[in-house]
């Protein structure tokens, strides 16, 4: 690879750009996973909701939600937010939320937002599960409400209000305590959810929201995918043409170094080798140099930026990624090493092949006149036989590759959603994020993929690049001087004493 690289040097400006492009496109390719984790998790499942802290919320609300909470968090909260009489807030908030004209509404202006989410989010879900129809929160209910020697038909949040602090405090624990085996996932959509029926309840569109929010996050994921197929017509076009013009100079050269050759070079090259070097073995290296490009260079950068992504969705599947990489490394070490002697070979016999067709075509009339055609005939076939049974070979080992690669990615799929379903029934795992995580696997997988395919050609790409360093690295027995002499002009005769003569290698 790097004599390949060597040959195209001088165009390192295009393959700075490409790099840039690669970088680009991947960025795009590993942004749409998460995407659609949100238009699964948040645009469907929590309704367009965002956050477990409300924007908007009733003062009646804010006051029980700060009841279950202690000193310190109280001061935090309340910190971040302000309190607006009845048709205080502002113009948006009151076509937002058209409760916020008859009551007074608190509306999130500072502070952390993911501190505050941590600091409502057990009080939302205490609240939500005594609101909740469920046999358990009813019987809960009751219990709170007999305690205090109320009748079941009390309103919960004027029963809560008149609980003095430590009974609050008691209850939260208790609640808290009962769901001690929910993951944060189930606490993180129980918060979510208390914020839709407070949005409900002060008259926000929810339907208009989500749908909303859906567009929103649509348009952003179409407008990445054009990026990145912009991102992938550039890469496609810039290594294109730079592989065109570095075979361009290949063959130059090689024929401006063929040209000088003397019979001593030429005999031990043949002429055979020698086109079969300017013409396929530099077929090689610009497809190759084409596809390191778009392939073996974006893979790792595909597959670091999918590793990455991974360890930020928070699934603890990490394992089934280091499982699915062995598995692909696995079966190219072992496809490779049964086919990389092959390609070595190939050559030397596309090299047999071409000389014995230049044999024949140059010397179809002395074969006729020796009646020598079923001969010659014979032997080509011979030449193309061995060539045909070598490249069988290769090509049926390589294709082995194909289908078990989509076995192995079939079957880290089925272990993803084995294992995620787990997850998501413990409640320490989203739909969306499992989703997320078996787009980032297959991108990693495809990562290995992509190089694997490109493995095929590179064995043959890298024994053609050294074929064709072999001719330019050649040392030429009979150069023109850098500084020629000027003969004089001399009188006299040329004898020839003692002269012989004879072909390098021959014994006469």
């Amino acid at each position: 690879m790097i004599t390949i690289l060597k040959f195209a040097k001088k165009y390192w400006a295009s393959m700075l750009v490409i790099i840039a492009l690669l970088v680009g496109q991947a960025v795009c390719e590993l942004a749409l996973p998460q995407y659609t984790s949100n238009i699964v998790d948040v645009g469907i499942q929590n309704g367009g909701i965002e956050t477990e802290a409300p924007e908007v919320m009733p003062q009646e609300t804010m006051e029980l939600l700060l009841r279950f909470l202690n000193e310190q968090e109280k001061q935090t909260v309340q910190g971040a937010y302000v309190l607006y009489g009845a048709g205080e807030a502002e113009d948006s908030i009151l076509e937002d939320y058209p409760a916020a004209e008859t009551e007074g509404v608190y509306v999130l202006e500072g502070g952390n937002r993911e501190e505050i989410e941590k600091i409502l989010v057990p009080a939302e879900t205490v609240l939500m599960t005594l609101r909740s129809e469920g046999e358990e929160a009813q019987a809960m209910r009751e219990t709170v409400l007999a305690q205090m020697g109320l009748s079941a038909d009390t309103d919960l949040n004027q029963a809560l209000s008149m609980l003095p602090d430590e009974a609050l405090q008691a209850i939260k624990e208790g609640i808290i305590e009962e769901m001690g085996n929910m993951g944060d996932t189930m606490l993180s959509s129980m918060g979510v959810a208390f914020v839709k029926d407070e949005y409900a309840q002060m008259g926000m569109d929810m339907e208009g929201t989500q749908m909303g929010y859906l567009g929103s996050v649509g348009l952003q994921m179409l407008g990445l995918a054009l990026l990145g197929m912009l991102f992938t017509i550039a890469v496609a076009f810039l290594s294109s043409r730079m592989a065109a013009r570095t075979s361009r100079d290949l063959r130059s050269r090689i024929f401006h170094k063929v040209v000088s050759f003397s019979n001593e070079e030429m005999s031990q090259f043949s002429t055979s080798s020698l086109i079969t070097r300017c013409t396929n073995d530099v077929q090689q290296v610009q497809m190759v140099l084409m596809l390191m490009f778009r392939m073996v260079i974006y893979a790792p950068i595909l597959g670091i930026g999918g590793i990455l992504k991974v360890l930020q969705t928070r699934t603890h599947m990490e394992w089934i990624i280091v499982v699915a990489v062995v598995a692909v490394l696995a079966l190219v070490a072992v496809l490779m090493a049964v086919a990389m002697p092959k390609f070595k070979i190939m050559q030397k016999l596309v090299d047999r092949l071409n000389l014995v067709s230049r044999e024949i075509l140059t010397g179809t009339s002395v074969i006729r006149a020796f009646s020598r055609e079923t001969y010659e005939e014979k032997r080509f076939d011979g030449a193309s036989q061995n060539l045909m049974k070598t490249q069988l070979f290769t090509s049926r080992t390589m294709a082995l590759m194909m289908p078990a690669m989509m076995f192995v990615m079939n079957g880290i799929t089925v272990l993803i959603v084995w294992v995620g379903a787990h997850g998501i029934d413990m409640g320490t795992l989203q739909v969306g994020d499992m989703m997320a995580f078996i787009t980032y696997t297959m991108q990693i997988v495809m990562a290995f993929l992509m190089i694997t395919m490109v493995s095929v050609m590179l064995p043959r790409a890298a024994v053609a690049a050294e074929r064709i360093q072999e001719v330019l690295d050649s040392e030429t027995k009979i150069e023109n001087p850098e500084q020629p002499e000027r003969a004089a002009w001399h009188s006299g005769r040329i004898v020839f004493d003692h002269v012989s003569f004879r072909y390098p290698g021959s014994d006469e």
